[in-house]
């Protein structure tokens, strides 16, 4: 479903709409305040204003045309009602992107790292398998994921390859476009408008029920989000990693390990 969207043109602060006024506003629809020119001048002022006031609202101020744009998120409300549909997409997306990354290695016939999947995945862009096909879907390795498209169907999904075998990391953005093209979950019990800024709230929400928990990765300073009835397993961080990377290296003598390098990110 898309948003309708009411152009209101702005000649003086008097005419902006009030807090109370935008509060009311539907999620179906978007008010685009237009700034004239004897008052863009005062439009960042005005911006930053209502994005501090307008608490679970996108103000989006636009970098080059005059205008900003307001539009209500997904609410507190509307996640708790439909918590169990949010919990079963987040069960699903775990299997499927498990499913997906099992069937490429096979095909691939790839020695999988299971304690870090993201270095074997990281070969793949070297020798120019990163991107092709596999049952049904095409495939791309890229970040810290790897990409899946139905071809048939649309339905989008990325697997992410920094939690050891845990496949269920639920980035909002990923998680909202993933929920969005499954063929099965349509009519949405609750629409989903802002794909990033939904999911966040989405996320943020089953994380207060206890529907969802937070997880570390692989890499220092990044956790996941995952479904939490699940079969929970072992994540090693990356300094757990690096000295058994490094104790190999020493029984084989070879050169200190450096894990960043291992990530491209250090020479």
């Amino acid at each position: 479903m898309n948003r309708t969207t009411d152009i209101i043109t702005i000649n003086s602060v008097g005419q902006i709409p009030s807090i109370e006024t935008i509060l009311s506003i539907p999620r179906e629809r978007t008010i685009k305040l237009v700034f004239e020119k004897n008052i863009q001048s005062k439009r960042e002022e005005i911006g930053q204003k209502l994005k501090k006031e307008l608490l679970n609202f996108q103000v989006s101020i636009h970098t080059i045309e005059p205008e900003i744009n307001i539009e209500k998120l997904i609410t507190d409300k509307e996640i708790e009602d439909n918590q169990d549909f949010f919990e079963q997409c987040a069960k699903d997306y775990r299997k499927l992107g498990e499913e997906l990354l099992n069937k490429l290695v096979s095909k691939l016939d790839l020695n999988l790292n299971r304690e870090f999947p993201m270095q074997t995945f990281n070969e793949l862009k070297i020798d120019g398998r990163s991107n092709g096909k596999v049952e049904g879907w095409n495939y791309y390795v890229h970040g810290f994921h790897c990409g899946f498209v139905n071809i048939k169907t649309k339905q989008e999904i990325e697997v992410p390859l920094v939690f050891g075998q845990e496949f269920g990391d639920l980035d909002p953005y990923f998680f909202s476009k993933y929920i969005k093209s499954t063929p099965k979950y349509k009519p949405l019990p609750v629409e989903i408008y802002e794909d990033y800024a939904d999911g966040v709230r989405i996320n943020e929400r089953m994380l207060k029920l206890g529907k969802f928990e937070k997880i570390s990765s692989n890499i220092g300073n990044h956790y996941g989000i995952v479904v939490a009835d699940r079969q929970k397993v072992e994540i090693k961080s990356y300094l757990d990693l690096e000295k058994m990377y490094q104790e190999q290296n020493e029984k084989n003598n070879k050169p200190k390990f450096n894990f960043w390098k291992l990530l491209g990110l250090k020479k």
